[in-house]
């Protein structure tokens, strides 16, 4: 009897972390529906109200990171550290918190627009190449080494850090940079964390052997 007792709660166990990490799932997508949701309607707002489009090319960025959350890869390894689980949602809340406002631009809305639609490219190239690879938190979901991965080892990231850097010039304000500051900080944090979950992976220490670079290539 106790050995079936046993049995049973070693049975029930993985049961109930599965059940969560399912719960956790779902609230995560939710989150970053919801968080999109928000940030759609300021920035369709205030493009109505001046006719900027910069944000809305921040604003396209971030619908794909709606899509792919959903159509992701189960991860071959994932770090649930606190710490991680940090910088994940730092990292994804600021983008959708930023506010687009009537304040006055540092830079034409041609010019920030030019320079976030090269962010946006190199994201949607970055993603294209990435496929259903993409998650959330730090883990392996495979390892990938075509188009701009070749040259950096986060072009995705590197996308978003110029998106960014675009919608601050169109939208100069000290909660925008604070935002920004707080999220591509831990963006970056996100980044490193991903490659020591990655660096167990043979096939990964063959790839950064050939690409040194993190996010910029001959800077960092």
């Amino acid at each position: 009897m106790e050995g079936d007792q046993l049995e049973a709660s070693r049975v029930a166990l993985p049961s109930r972390q599965l059940t969560r990490q399912l719960l956790t799932d779902l609230l995560a997508r939710a989150t970053i529906v919801s968080l999109f949701t928000l940030l759609s309607v300021n920035i369709l707002a205030n493009f109505v109200r001046t006719g900027r489009v910069t944000g809305l090319l921040l604003l396209a960025g971030e619908s794909l990171v709606v899509v792919l959350t959903i159509a992701r890869r189960r991860a071959r390894v994932v770090d649930r550290s606190v710490v991680a689980a940090v910088m994940t949602t730092v990292s994804l809340i600021g983008p959708p918190l930023v506010r687009a406002t009537d304040a006055a631009p540092l830079a034409a809305d041609a010019a920030t627009a030019i320079l976030s639609a090269i962010g946006l490219g190199l994201v949607v190239v970055g993603k294209i190449a990435l496929g259903r690879s993409f998650g959330l938190v730090p883990a392996n979901r495979g390892v990938v080494v075509r188009g701009p991965y070749t040259m950096v080892r986060h072009p995705i990231y590197t996308g978003y850090l110029i998106t960014h850097i675009a919608f601050l010039m169109a939208q100069p304000t000290p909660w925008n940079a604070g935002v920004f500051l707080l999220a591509d900080t831990a963006l970056v944090l996100r980044a490193l964390m991903e490659e020591r979950i990655l660096s167990a992976d043979v096939d990964y220490q063959q790839y950064c052997r050939k690409v040194g670079w993190h996010l910029v290539p001959g800077v960092f």
